[in-house]
């Protein structure tokens, strides 16, 4: 049986080629981005900066749209929902919106877990990566999402695209493993002589830990191993819907196991932008330097006119002495020309013209946002909903429910639907289309068709739900709204009745002498009838 290191070591070949051109891109982006070599290099000393800053912007800028059409900061990228078509049957109007109140807490709880984690932060990291290299790994752990470069992992696919294998290689210091390892691996394996082939590691307070990931069957099955010996209780499984390892790709190619990036697609353009930028750098610093030359014959000595200070006066003739110009300034202008076309379609590539100028997000920015993505990347959104929005949101919901945090989904009825794309913005898309049809039917029948036809209580839940907003305690019943109702009625009642009195008592019905039923009703119980007044 083959060790983790074994199998990176045989897989490394298949991505050498695509670690060459993500790293040729990044050296004209972001140099730190991706490293060829896998060896941890302290400071900015051996990176080499661009000399244009083009690529960068574009990098980051593209980065940041994606960012916010896949996880929007202030709207839902899914959203819960009952699968009728699963059930067999349909549920009554009053549950199905009780169903969406629910769902959009558990929506909401999500959420605010993501928004307090370092989630998006990591997400876009990864998203430079995938602009840059075209690959990326995330793992979902227990800590939070941990990235892994290219150079840092290696991966295998099936005929479909599948993952079957992973193999990750991580620098850790010995002291934080050492309670986990075997006392015989580090004895064999720290002896070993740096230059031998194999685990150089004498000497050094760090080893290399690698990761295994295999597919068996409908899982995946992943251990940790250093100095080729399984560490002791890193066995761990996981559904493969449910998986906690994601690599990502930008652009994919039949029969590849990498994807590719974007600068990639644009790297003719960058390595011209490069050349023409260093080469009107030096150019310009090369006209800008000022030399004089005295004629051999002049009377007027080199060192005397170096010397002179401002406003000196020197014994000589002023047709002995000159001044070297370059003369280049046409070329300077092709060459700024050129650069200026460069720069406007890279700008175009990477989606840098229209800056973001807006404090906070709107719904509305999200959609031209996506929109722009859309009609400049084509199918990105597809690949990059499949092999990262589900299987990140399925881990979620797996782990939420295991904790505790969320309440149970049952599995078949209710499925979770990503909307991160054009059409839709998550619920938040219900809104406008729920404020849309009440306006139309205010166009076209009349404000008073909206109170007729409309039912309030309905049209409350369903815009609570589309805001996420819990209406628990907030929205009032119809049975509360009844009970309120008889109550202002017979409160009414009751003050129309005590508005009447006054007016009744000087009526003949109120005089006991002219209605005998009342006066009886007045006396005394066993007693006498009240004294009648005198007849007049």
């Amino acid at each position: 049986m083959s060790t983790a290191k074994e199998r990176y070591d045989y897989l490394t070949s298949d991505r050498s080629q695509f670690l060459s051109e993500a790293e040729e891109a990044s050296k004209l982006t972001l140099p730190y981005l991706i490293r060829g070599h896998e060896e941890r290099v302290r400071g900015m000393k051996q990176l080499k900066t661009p000399w244009q800053s083009v690529g960068a912007k574009g990098v980051v800028a593209l980065a940041s749209k994606l960012s916010l059409s896949l996880v929007p900061p202030q709207t839902s990228f899914f959203k819960l929902q009952v699968d009728e078509a699963n059930l067999g049957q349909e549920f009554e109007p009053e549950l199905k919106s009780e169903l969406d109140l629910s769902f959009a807490k558990i929506e909401r709880t999500i959420l605010d877990a993501i928004a307090a984690s370092d989630d998006r932060v990591i997400i876009h990291q990864a998203l430079q990566h995938l602009v840059v290299g075209g690959n990326a790994l995330i793992f979902m752990g227990k800590a939070g999402l941990k990235l892994f470069p290219l150079n840092r992992y290696v991966i295998e696919r099936d005929g479909n695209g599948d993952v079957i294998e992973i193999v990750t290689k991580e620098r850790i210091n010995k002291k934080l493993i050492q309670e986990h390892l075997p006392k015989e691996a580090e004895d064999k394996y720290s002896a070993q002589s740096p230059n031998e082939e194999g685990y150089n590691t004498a000497g050094k307070e760090e080893c290399d830990v690698y990761t295994h990931v295999k597919r068996d069957n409908n899982r995946f099955i992943w251990h940790q191993e250093v100095y080729g010996k399984v560490i002791p209780k890193s066995i761990s499984k996981a559904p493969i819907d449910a998986t906690p390892w994601l690599p990502l790709r930008f652009n994919t190619v039949d029969g590849e196991a990498y994807g590719r990036g974007r600068v990639g697609q644009f790297i003719g353009d960058l390595k011209s932008l490069e050349a023409l930028t260093q080469a009107l750098v030096e150019g310009s610093a090369a006209a800008a330097k000022v030399v004089f030359v005295v004629s051999p014959s002049s009377t007027t000595k080199p060192a005397t006119l170096a010397q002179a200070g401002n406003g000196a006066i020197v014994q000589g003739r002023p047709d002995d002495i000159g001044v070297v110009q370059v003369g280049k300034s046409a070329d300077f202008g092709t060459a700024y020309e050129l650069m200026g076309q460069l720069e406007k379609r890279l700008s175009e590539a990477f989606l840098i013209l229209n800056v973001r100028q807006s404090e906070r997000t709107t719904a509305e920015e999200v959609r031209m946002t996506q929109l722009e993505l859309e009609q400049q990347l084509g199918g990105l959104f597809g690949l990059l909903t499949t092999e990262f929005l589900v299987p990140y949101l399925n881990r979620i919901l797996n782990v939420f429910q295991k904790t505790g945090e969320i309440p149970r989904i049952p599995k078949g009825l209710v499925k979770p639907t990503i909307v991160a794309g054009i059409n839709s913005l998550g619920r938040g898309q219900d809104v406008q289309a729920l404020g849309q049809f009440l306006t139309t039917i205010a166009q076209t029948m009349g404000p008073e068709a909206i109170q007729q036809y409309i039912n309030p209580e309905e049209l409350i839940k369903r815009l609570a739900a589309a805001q996420g907003i819990d209406v628990l305690n907030l929205v009032k019943s119809m049975q509360e709204i009844q009970q309120e109702q008889q109550q202002q009625v017979q409160q009414q009642a009751e003050m129309e009745a005590v508005k009447a009195t006054p007016a009744m008592m000087n009526t003949p019905m109120a005089d006991p002498s002219k209605n005998p039923a009342l006066g009886a009703a007045l006396a005394p119980e066993g007693g006498p009838p009240p004294e009648q007044p005198p007849q007049v």
